[in-house]
């Protein structure tokens, strides 16, 4: 009997080191700045059995969320225009909104849920929630489910 196995995301700052570097090794391994295994666990200090114990469990958040279809939910000021706003912002990056849900809004506010498809992203998964964040009229946006 195998159970599923439960994800989560957390901070790098958070993680023992040894997962940290071993994301790196990967990076370095998939960019061909280090050509072996022993290559990129010479440069980043690991072993080759802590490479091998953990490459398959740990990898940036970005890279586990390309090509997937994401779940962002945001709370936006109710105003004229500000839901296109948010889709333009998608748009522009090249996310695939799939689908959009908003509840009506109440007290000033709108909570809108956003799954979006991130295959053909043009930045980073953090960078387009720090652009959705800053952006007039967004209070809250975070990812819910990937």
């Amino acid at each position: 009997m195998t159970t599923k196995p439960e994800y989560y995301i957390v901070e790098a700052s958070a993680l023992p080191e040894v997962f940290v570097k071993v994301a790196e090794a990967k990076r370095l391994l998939s960019t061909g700045e280090a050509a072996t295994v022993n290559e990129a666990t010479r440069m980043t200090d690991i072993s080759r059995s802590a490479f091998y114990k953990y490459r398959d469990s740990v990898m940036p958040f970005q890279n586990m969320m390309n090509g997937r279809i994401i779940t962002f939910q945001l709370l936006l000021h109710d105003q004229p225009g500000m839901l296109s706003e948010i889709l333009t912002i998608f748009a522009d990056r090249k996310a695939n909104i799939m689908t959009i849900n908003s509840i009506v809004p109440t007290n000033g506010t709108a909570v809108v849920t956003i799954s979006a498809e991130t295959m053909d992203l043009t930045v980073e998964l953090e960078e387009l929630l720090r652009q959705l964040r800053v952006s007039p009229g967004v209070i809250k946006a975070e990812v819910l489910a990937g």
